[in-house]
């Protein structure tokens, strides 16, 4: 590792966190695709376990940020244990009823609930927040969980998918939900590290943090942002499934997710003056034109390419991203910030997926790339038309972040 990342851990506390927050994290990539292969193979309908993936994401949407800032107010250890106990009674549920044949509103009703689950990935940035504000330490640490989340998402569907094919069709959720378990029981745990609360009896602390105009603009930026991964997501399957090799499109898009992991372990490394806002805008930018050779896709191998190309600039984006929140979201409220971003990410996701597969469905896969494309061109609109209010960064707000000065020393404003 290098000595930078390396010396994130200097912090007591800082691996054994790190490490719970990875297991928490899995079932992110693992759930989702986990029900999809479950129900599929119980029932042969993959428009039924589509359907229920997309209402564990949208419950997710909901939920997150209403737990994220309960969080704030309280703290990770009073609000994650009874969220992450609600969402594995769900799962447990839905593994019965999937199994049992129970009927369909069940299992309707127990996504719902898997909904409830904790954004652990907010929580482990949360927590290097309170260790290295204010210092170049928090851009390195951001960084690393960048590369943390992109290996979830290349090895989480590799190992829920294969597991619930070759040992029973229930393996994968189940080894999600043991995740879960593990990673936010560990995690919580461990007091020395947690958060201090921040009880909403003041007049600065109420309200959601989603007002903040800042907040605003990147929540609205990365709906486009998730459209474009979603629909990614859902053309790359077909377009192999139309080249004859369904499942090589597990390897295609975890060269995708390379990608964003390499750069954003480089991007740790690199120490940056100036407003962050224009690197986060020209990051935008960079992801809405790395979709246009695409549109161009004749095989996989070129697709394979052009998609770890593309991959170069998600996790800088991303990680400019946390950043900004801290300067436009205030110190209480930034588990809920980060959370929120999130949401906007997952309610993407699912409508650039249900948009792709419309479009594949009446022109093919190789026209389904025009989802994506638009959908970083909507991204790059907002992302100018809010630059503005990324421009101003609300006074208080991240704590001392809001002095122009500090923002340039710690490399990451």
């Amino acid at each position: 590792m290098p000595s930078p990342y390396r010396a994130l851990f200097a912090a007591p506390g800082s691996k054994a966190f790190s490490a719970a927050g990875f297991l928490g994290r899995m079932p992110l990539s693992m759930m989702g695709i986990g029900v999809v292969t479950m129900v599929s193979q119980l029932t042969g309908r993959y428009g039924l376990a589509g359907a229920l993936s997309a209402t564990i994401a949208l419950a997710a949407a909901v939920a997150g940020p209403q737990v994220s800032r309960l969080v704030d107010q309280y703290g990770q250890r009073r609000v994650l244990r009874p969220a992450t106990l609600v969402s594995l009674t769900a799962a447990a549920v839905l593994l019965f009823a999937a199994h049992y044949g129970w009927p369909e509103w069940v299992l309707f009703v127990a996504c719902v609930g898997i909904g409830c689950v904790p954004s652990v990935g907010s929580m482990i940035r949360a927590r290097w927040a309170a260790l290295y504000r204010g210092t170049p330490k928090l851009h390195t640490a951001y960084s690393f969980e960048s590369v943390v989340d992109e290996m979830c998402f290349v090895f989480g569907p590799i190992i829920s998918i294969g597991l619930s094919t070759a040992w029973f069709p229930e393996a994968g959720p189940l080894l999600a939900a043991c995740f879960l378990a593990a990673g936010v029981f560990w995690l919580t745990a461990q007091r020395a590290t947690e958060p201090e609360p921040h009880p909403r009896e003041h007049k600065d602390g109420g309200g959601t943090a989603l007002r903040a105009p800042g907040l605003q603009v990147l929540v609205a930026t990365f709906v486009a942002t998730g459209a474009i991964f979603g629909a990614v997501d859902v053309v790359t399957v077909a377009f192999a499934e139309e080249e004859g090799h369904k499942t090589a499109a597990s390897v295609v898009l975890a060269v995708y997710a390379l990608g964003s992991c390499v750069a954003g372990a480089v991007f740790g490394l690199m120490h940056f003056a100036g407003a962050p806002e224009r690197r986060w805008l020209l990051g935008v930018c960079a992801m809405a034109v790395s979709m246009i050779p695409l549109l161009l896709v004749g095989n996989l191998p070129f697709l394979a390419v052009a998609l770890f190309v593309a991959g170069l600039s998600i996790a800088p984006t991303m990680i400019t991203t946390m950043s900004l929140i801290e300067e436009h979201v205030p110190r209480a409220q930034l588990t809920e910030g980060m959370t929120w971003v999130s949401t906007g990410l997952a309610v993407g996701v699912a409508l650039g997926s249900s948009v792709a597969g419309w479009v594949i469905d009446a022109a093919g896969a190789r026209a389904g790339y025009g989802v994506p494309a638009v959908a970083g061109a909507v991204a790059v609109a907002v992302g100018f038309l809010g630059y503005r209010r990324l421009k101003r960064p609300a006074p208080g707000r991240g704590g001392s972040v809001g002095q122009h000065s500090e923002r340039e020393e710690r490399h990451m404003a």
